[in-house]
Protein backbone atom coordinates (compact mmCIF):
# COMPACT_ATOMS: atom_id res chain seq x y z
CA UNK A 1 0.00 0.00 0.00
CA UNK A 2 2.95 2.32 0.82
CA UNK A 3 4.52 1.71 -2.91
CA UNK A 4 1.07 2.38 -4.74
CA UNK A 5 1.48 6.21 -2.81
CA UNK A 6 5.36 6.80 -3.27
CA UNK A 7 4.65 8.67 -6.59
CA UNK A 8 2.36 11.47 -5.02
CA UNK A 9 4.49 14.17 -3.65
CA UNK A 10 6.99 13.74 -6.91
CA UNK A 11 3.95 14.51 -8.69
CA UNK A 12 5.33 18.30 -9.14
CA UNK A 13 8.40 16.93 -10.17
CA UNK A 14 7.11 15.41 -13.13
CA UNK A 15 5.03 18.61 -13.74
CA UNK A 16 8.08 20.93 -14.10
CA UNK A 17 10.19 17.90 -16.13
CA UNK A 18 7.83 17.09 -18.66
CA UNK A 19 5.27 19.92 -18.52
CA UNK A 20 2.68 18.03 -16.77
CA UNK A 21 -0.47 19.83 -15.89
CA UNK A 22 -2.74 19.29 -12.58
CA UNK A 23 -5.17 17.60 -15.26
CA UNK A 24 -2.62 15.07 -16.37
CA UNK A 25 -1.57 14.46 -12.80
CA UNK A 26 -5.26 13.53 -12.08
CA UNK A 27 -5.37 10.96 -15.27
CA UNK A 28 -2.29 9.36 -14.09
CA UNK A 29 -3.88 8.89 -10.63
CA UNK A 30 -6.48 7.61 -12.74
CA UNK A 31 -5.02 5.08 -14.46
CA UNK A 32 -3.93 3.68 -10.89
CA UNK A 33 -7.03 3.66 -9.78
CA UNK A 34 -8.77 2.15 -12.82
CA UNK A 35 -6.25 -0.55 -12.66
CA UNK A 36 -7.80 -1.17 -9.14
CA UNK A 37 -10.87 -1.00 -10.14
CA UNK A 38 -10.28 -4.06 -12.84
CA UNK A 39 -8.75 -5.84 -10.88
CA UNK A 40 -11.12 -5.65 -7.80
CA UNK A 41 -13.81 -7.04 -10.52
CA UNK A 42 -11.68 -9.23 -12.48
CA UNK A 43 -9.73 -11.20 -9.00
CA UNK A 44 -11.01 -9.44 -6.02
CA UNK A 45 -12.71 -12.76 -5.20
CA UNK A 46 -10.65 -15.32 -6.69
CA UNK A 47 -8.68 -16.20 -3.44
CA UNK A 48 -11.83 -17.72 -2.35
CA UNK A 49 -11.52 -20.48 -4.49
CA UNK A 50 -7.70 -20.80 -4.87
CA UNK A 51 -5.99 -19.26 -1.44
CA UNK A 52 -4.69 -16.35 -0.47
CA UNK A 53 -0.92 -17.03 -1.54
CA UNK A 54 -1.34 -17.66 -5.16
CA UNK A 55 -3.29 -14.32 -5.82
CA UNK A 56 -0.88 -12.34 -3.13
CA UNK A 57 2.73 -13.33 -4.38
CA UNK A 58 1.42 -12.52 -8.09
CA UNK A 59 -0.02 -9.48 -7.04
CA UNK A 60 3.11 -8.31 -5.28
CA UNK A 61 5.19 -9.33 -8.58
CA UNK A 62 3.26 -6.67 -10.49
CA UNK A 63 3.95 -3.89 -7.99
CA UNK A 64 8.04 -4.86 -8.47
CA UNK A 65 7.33 -4.39 -12.41
CA UNK A 66 5.46 -1.35 -11.86
CA UNK A 67 8.82 -0.45 -9.92
CA UNK A 68 10.97 -0.80 -13.01
CA UNK A 69 8.64 0.99 -15.09
CA UNK A 70 9.53 3.94 -12.85
CA UNK A 71 12.99 3.15 -13.02
CA UNK A 72 12.80 3.33 -16.59
CA UNK A 73 11.80 6.50 -17.72
CA UNK A 74 9.20 9.76 -16.42
CA UNK A 75 7.86 10.22 -20.05
CA UNK A 76 3.90 10.12 -19.88
CA UNK A 77 2.95 6.77 -21.33
CA UNK A 78 5.34 5.29 -19.23
CA UNK A 79 3.87 7.03 -15.93
CA UNK A 80 0.69 5.59 -17.03
CA UNK A 81 1.59 2.56 -17.62
CA UNK A 82 4.06 2.08 -14.43
CA UNK A 83 -0.06 3.43 -12.71
CA UNK A 84 -2.08 1.09 -13.90
CA UNK A 85 -0.32 -2.15 -13.59
CA UNK A 86 0.55 -0.42 -9.89
CA UNK A 87 -3.27 -0.45 -9.76
CA UNK A 88 -3.95 -4.14 -10.78
CA UNK A 89 -1.62 -5.36 -8.16
CA UNK A 90 -2.88 -3.17 -5.20
CA UNK A 91 -6.66 -4.64 -6.37
CA UNK A 92 -5.38 -7.82 -5.86
CA UNK A 93 -3.96 -7.42 -2.71
CA UNK A 94 -6.92 -5.21 -1.21
CA UNK A 95 -9.67 -7.21 -0.01
CA UNK A 96 -7.35 -10.45 -0.65
CA UNK A 97 -4.86 -9.51 2.30
CA UNK A 98 -7.38 -8.18 4.81
CA UNK A 99 -9.59 -11.51 4.53
CA UNK A 100 -5.68 -13.49 5.09
CA UNK A 101 -5.50 -11.26 8.20
CA UNK A 102 -8.73 -12.12 9.35
CA UNK A 103 -8.35 -15.80 9.02
CA UNK A 104 -4.95 -16.15 10.50
CA UNK A 105 -6.49 -13.83 13.34
CA UNK A 106 -9.16 -16.12 13.57
CA UNK A 107 -7.27 -19.27 13.37
CA UNK A 108 -3.96 -18.57 15.70
CA UNK A 109 -6.47 -16.36 17.89
CA UNK A 110 -10.13 -19.00 18.14
CA UNK A 111 -13.02 -16.65 20.39
CA UNK A 112 -11.06 -13.55 20.54
CA UNK A 113 -12.33 -10.07 20.00
CA UNK A 114 -11.96 -8.65 16.17
CA UNK A 115 -10.40 -5.99 17.47
CA UNK A 116 -6.97 -6.89 16.46
CA UNK A 117 -8.03 -8.09 13.37
CA UNK A 118 -9.52 -4.56 12.56
CA UNK A 119 -6.49 -2.55 14.26
CA UNK A 120 -3.84 -4.05 12.06
CA UNK A 121 -5.65 -4.58 8.63
CA UNK A 122 -6.65 -0.75 8.97
CA UNK A 123 -3.62 0.57 10.23
CA UNK A 124 -1.62 -1.80 6.91
CA UNK A 125 -4.39 0.18 4.43
CA UNK A 126 -4.60 3.51 5.67
CA UNK A 127 -1.16 3.62 7.39
CA UNK A 128 0.39 2.41 4.37
CA UNK A 129 -0.99 4.90 2.14
CA UNK A 130 0.91 7.64 4.61
CA UNK A 131 4.57 5.85 4.82
CA UNK A 132 4.60 6.01 0.67
CA UNK A 133 4.53 9.61 0.73
CA UNK A 134 6.43 10.57 3.62
CA UNK A 135 9.66 7.95 2.41
CA UNK A 136 9.44 9.57 -0.60
CA UNK A 137 9.40 12.96 -0.19
CA UNK A 138 12.27 12.62 2.44
CA UNK A 139 14.37 10.65 -0.60
CA UNK A 140 13.20 13.13 -3.20
CA UNK A 141 14.00 16.48 -0.83
CA UNK A 142 17.41 15.24 0.17
CA UNK A 143 18.51 11.88 -1.64
CA UNK A 144 20.17 12.51 -5.01
CA UNK A 145 17.96 10.79 -8.27
CA UNK A 146 14.83 12.01 -6.49
CA UNK A 147 12.54 10.23 -9.36
CA UNK A 148 14.56 6.65 -9.14
CA UNK A 149 15.72 6.12 -5.58
CA UNK A 150 12.34 5.83 -3.77
CA UNK A 151 11.67 3.41 -6.30
CA UNK A 152 14.76 1.59 -5.69
CA UNK A 153 14.03 1.53 -1.99
CA UNK A 154 10.71 -0.09 -2.61
CA UNK A 155 11.34 -2.51 -5.25
CA UNK A 156 13.81 -4.21 -2.77
CA UNK A 157 10.86 -3.89 0.51
CA UNK A 158 8.60 -5.66 -2.20
CA UNK A 159 11.15 -8.48 -2.56
CA UNK A 160 11.12 -8.95 1.05
CA UNK A 161 6.86 -9.11 1.45
CA UNK A 162 6.91 -11.88 -1.37
CA UNK A 163 9.66 -13.64 0.86
CA UNK A 164 7.48 -13.13 3.60
CA UNK A 165 4.03 -14.07 2.43
CA UNK A 166 5.63 -16.95 1.10
CA UNK A 167 6.82 -18.03 4.72
CA UNK A 168 3.52 -17.28 5.88
CA UNK A 169 0.49 -20.01 6.68
CA UNK A 170 -2.10 -20.26 3.67
CA UNK A 171 -5.82 -20.13 5.32
CA UNK A 172 -7.82 -21.25 2.72
CA UNK A 173 -8.10 -25.05 0.42
CA UNK A 174 -8.01 -24.71 -2.76
CA UNK A 175 -11.55 -26.22 -4.34
CA UNK A 176 -11.07 -28.89 -6.84
CA UNK A 177 -14.41 -28.22 -7.87
CA UNK A 178 -14.53 -24.24 -8.36
CA UNK A 179 -17.62 -22.19 -9.33
CA UNK A 180 -17.96 -21.06 -12.79
CA UNK A 181 -15.74 -17.62 -13.33
CA UNK A 182 -17.89 -14.85 -13.29
CA UNK A 183 -16.37 -10.96 -12.61
CA UNK A 184 -16.68 -10.01 -9.76
CA UNK A 185 -20.06 -8.74 -8.39
CA UNK A 186 -21.11 -6.40 -5.93
CA UNK A 187 -24.31 -6.90 -3.99
CA UNK A 188 -25.60 -5.55 -1.07
CA UNK A 189 -27.04 -8.71 0.46
CA UNK A 190 -24.78 -9.86 2.94
CA UNK A 191 -26.90 -10.62 6.21
CA UNK A 192 -27.93 -6.79 6.36
CA UNK A 193 -28.82 -4.93 3.03
CA UNK A 194 -28.73 -1.87 4.89
CA UNK A 195 -25.96 -2.13 7.44
CA UNK A 196 -23.43 -3.29 3.75
CA UNK A 197 -24.87 -0.14 1.71
CA UNK A 198 -24.40 2.16 4.78
CA UNK A 199 -20.89 1.04 4.95
CA UNK A 200 -20.09 1.25 1.22
CA UNK A 201 -21.22 4.76 1.48
CA UNK A 202 -19.15 5.53 4.16
CA UNK A 203 -16.19 4.15 2.07
CA UNK A 204 -16.63 5.90 -0.79
CA UNK A 205 -16.57 9.20 1.33
CA UNK A 206 -13.32 8.42 3.11
CA UNK A 207 -11.28 7.73 -0.01
CA UNK A 208 -13.04 11.07 -1.38
CA UNK A 209 -10.83 12.54 1.07
CA UNK A 210 -7.81 9.84 0.44
CA UNK A 211 -7.54 10.49 -2.76
CA UNK A 212 -7.73 13.94 -2.70
CA UNK A 213 -4.41 14.05 -0.74
CA UNK A 214 -3.18 11.49 -3.03
CA UNK A 215 -3.52 12.98 -6.08
CA UNK A 216 -3.38 17.03 -6.17
CA UNK A 217 -3.17 17.78 -2.84
CA UNK A 218 0.46 18.23 -2.79
CA UNK A 219 0.39 20.38 -6.12
CA UNK A 220 -2.11 22.44 -4.38
CA UNK A 221 0.59 22.97 -1.28
CA UNK A 222 3.07 23.61 -4.07
CA UNK A 223 1.03 26.25 -5.69
CA UNK A 224 -1.67 28.12 -3.98
CA UNK A 225 0.00 27.79 -0.20
CA UNK A 226 3.66 28.66 -2.22
CA UNK A 227 5.77 25.56 -0.28
CA UNK A 228 6.94 23.49 -2.93
CA UNK A 229 9.31 21.46 -0.41
CA UNK A 230 8.50 17.95 -1.49
CA UNK A 231 10.03 16.61 2.15
CA UNK A 232 6.50 19.01 3.31
CA UNK A 233 4.24 17.61 0.67
CA UNK A 234 5.38 13.90 1.99
CA UNK A 235 4.84 14.93 5.24
CA UNK A 236 1.48 17.07 5.34
CA UNK A 237 0.15 13.74 3.22
CA UNK A 238 1.66 11.44 6.03
CA UNK A 239 0.00 13.64 8.61
CA UNK A 240 -3.38 12.89 7.34
CA UNK A 241 -2.85 9.33 6.78
CA UNK A 242 -1.03 8.84 10.45
CA UNK A 243 -3.81 10.81 11.97
CA UNK A 244 -6.18 8.09 10.29
CA UNK A 245 -4.29 5.30 11.76
CA UNK A 246 -3.47 6.54 15.05
CA UNK A 247 -7.17 7.06 15.68
CA UNK A 248 -8.72 3.84 14.49
CA UNK A 249 -6.26 2.19 17.33
CA UNK A 250 -7.72 5.11 19.94
CA UNK A 251 -11.27 4.10 18.75
CA UNK A 252 -10.91 0.15 19.33
CA UNK A 253 -13.65 0.00 22.24
CA UNK A 254 -16.23 2.33 20.61
CA UNK A 255 -19.49 0.33 19.20
CA UNK A 256 -19.74 0.68 15.56
CA UNK A 257 -21.97 3.94 15.69
CA UNK A 258 -20.22 5.78 17.56
CA UNK A 259 -17.21 5.52 15.16
CA UNK A 260 -19.51 6.42 12.54
CA UNK A 261 -20.39 9.15 14.16
CA UNK A 262 -17.13 10.43 15.18
CA UNK A 263 -16.41 9.93 11.23
CA UNK A 264 -18.65 11.76 9.73
CA UNK A 265 -18.37 14.71 12.09
CA UNK A 266 -14.83 15.17 11.92
CA UNK A 267 -14.64 14.57 8.03
CA UNK A 268 -17.17 17.27 7.63
CA UNK A 269 -15.46 19.73 10.18
CA UNK A 270 -11.59 18.62 8.86
CA UNK A 271 -12.86 19.12 4.74
CA UNK A 272 -14.55 22.45 6.11
CA UNK A 273 -11.42 23.70 7.83
CA UNK A 274 -8.78 22.83 4.95
CA UNK A 275 -11.09 24.91 2.70
CA UNK A 276 -10.48 28.25 4.89
CA UNK A 277 -7.14 27.42 4.93
CA UNK A 278 -7.19 27.35 0.77
CA UNK A 279 -9.27 31.06 0.70
CA UNK A 280 -6.70 32.68 3.52
CA UNK A 281 -3.38 30.49 2.12
CA UNK A 282 -3.16 29.33 5.63
CA UNK A 283 -0.88 26.28 5.43
CA UNK A 284 -1.19 25.76 9.55
CA UNK A 285 -5.12 26.07 8.90
CA UNK A 286 -4.78 23.38 5.78
CA UNK A 287 -2.98 21.12 7.73
CA UNK A 288 -5.53 21.20 10.76
CA UNK A 289 -8.26 20.83 8.38
CA UNK A 290 -6.67 17.74 6.48
CA UNK A 291 -5.65 16.15 9.65
CA UNK A 292 -9.07 16.00 11.21
CA UNK A 293 -11.13 15.20 7.81
CA UNK A 294 -8.01 12.42 7.95
CA UNK A 295 -9.10 11.16 11.01
CA UNK A 296 -13.24 11.38 10.67
CA UNK A 297 -12.42 8.98 7.40
CA UNK A 298 -10.47 6.85 9.20
CA UNK A 299 -12.62 6.39 11.64
CA UNK A 300 -15.35 5.64 9.15
CA UNK A 301 -13.55 3.63 6.69
CA UNK A 302 -12.33 1.15 10.05
CA UNK A 303 -16.03 1.40 10.98
CA UNK A 304 -16.99 -0.17 7.44
CA UNK A 305 -14.40 -2.39 7.05
CA UNK A 306 -15.31 -4.18 10.41
CA UNK A 307 -19.50 -4.01 9.73
CA UNK A 308 -18.67 -6.05 6.14
CA UNK A 309 -16.02 -8.50 7.71
CA UNK A 310 -18.77 -9.82 10.26
CA UNK A 311 -21.41 -9.25 8.07
CA UNK A 312 -20.56 -11.83 5.08
CA UNK A 313 -19.81 -15.76 5.40
CA UNK A 314 -15.90 -16.67 5.23
CA UNK A 315 -17.10 -18.23 1.72
CA UNK A 316 -17.88 -14.69 0.73
CA UNK A 317 -15.47 -12.67 2.54
CA UNK A 318 -13.35 -11.86 0.15
CA UNK A 319 -16.05 -11.08 -2.14
CA UNK A 320 -17.63 -9.04 -0.08
CA UNK A 321 -14.47 -7.31 1.11
CA UNK A 322 -14.04 -6.84 -2.67
CA UNK A 323 -17.17 -5.25 -2.99
CA UNK A 324 -16.48 -2.60 -0.27
CA UNK A 325 -13.16 -1.98 -1.85
CA UNK A 326 -14.63 -1.40 -5.21
CA UNK A 327 -16.74 1.14 -4.68
CA UNK A 328 -14.40 2.86 -2.01
CA UNK A 329 -12.07 2.96 -5.06
CA UNK A 330 -14.68 4.59 -7.26
CA UNK A 331 -14.75 7.56 -4.48
CA UNK A 332 -11.02 7.92 -4.25
CA UNK A 333 -10.81 8.29 -8.10
CA UNK A 334 -13.96 10.18 -9.26
CA UNK A 335 -13.35 13.38 -6.98
CA UNK A 336 -10.08 13.45 -7.51
CA UNK A 337 -10.63 13.17 -11.73
CA UNK A 338 -13.31 15.89 -11.21
CA UNK A 339 -11.08 17.94 -9.05
CA UNK A 340 -8.48 17.94 -11.84
CA UNK A 341 -10.88 18.43 -14.62
CA UNK A 342 -12.62 21.78 -12.92
CA UNK A 343 -9.20 23.52 -11.94
CA UNK A 344 -8.59 23.51 -15.64
CA UNK A 345 -11.42 26.09 -15.84
CA UNK A 346 -12.01 27.50 -12.58
CA UNK A 347 -9.28 28.48 -9.25
CA UNK A 348 -8.15 25.96 -6.97
CA UNK A 349 -9.83 27.35 -4.15
CA UNK A 350 -13.11 27.42 -6.44
CA UNK A 351 -12.63 23.88 -6.83
CA UNK A 352 -11.87 23.30 -3.18
CA UNK A 353 -15.62 24.69 -2.26
CA UNK A 354 -17.43 22.77 -4.57
CA UNK A 355 -15.35 19.51 -3.61
CA UNK A 356 -16.32 20.81 0.45
CA UNK A 357 -20.24 20.99 -0.65
CA UNK A 358 -20.60 17.68 -2.37
CA UNK A 359 -18.58 16.21 -0.05
CA UNK A 360 -21.12 17.33 2.72
CA UNK A 361 -23.81 16.16 0.93
CA UNK A 362 -22.30 12.53 0.87
CA UNK A 363 -21.63 12.59 4.12
CA UNK A 364 -25.25 13.68 4.99
CA UNK A 365 -26.34 10.45 2.91
CA UNK A 366 -24.77 8.87 5.00
CA UNK A 367 -25.66 9.57 8.18
CA UNK A 368 -29.25 9.05 6.65
CA UNK A 369 -28.61 5.26 5.18
CA UNK A 370 -27.01 4.28 8.82
CA UNK A 371 -29.79 5.53 10.60
CA UNK A 372 -32.46 3.62 8.17
CA UNK A 373 -30.31 -0.02 9.23
CA UNK A 374 -32.90 -2.29 10.93
CA UNK A 375 -30.90 -2.71 14.24
CA UNK A 376 -27.81 -0.41 15.86
CA UNK A 377 -24.61 -1.19 15.09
Amino acid sequence: MAFSTVPTPLYPLYMAKDGFSTFMVTVVFAAYAVGVVISLVLAGHISDWVGRKKILIPAIGLELIAALLFLTNTSLPVLLVARLVTGLGVGMVTATATAHLHELHTAHRPGASAQRFELVSTAANIGGLGVGPLVAGLLAQWATGPLRTPYIVFAVLLLASIVAIALTPETVEEQLVRPAYRPQRISVDHGDRAGYTAAAAAGFASFAVFGLFTSVAPGFVAGALHHPSRALAGLIVFAVFGAAAATQSLTTRLTTAAKRRLGLLAQAAGVTTLVIGMHTANLTAFLVGGIVAGIGAGVLFKASLGTVAALAVPAKRSEALAGLFLISYLGLTAPAVGIGVASRSFPATTVMTWFAGVLLVLLGTVAVLARRRPTAG
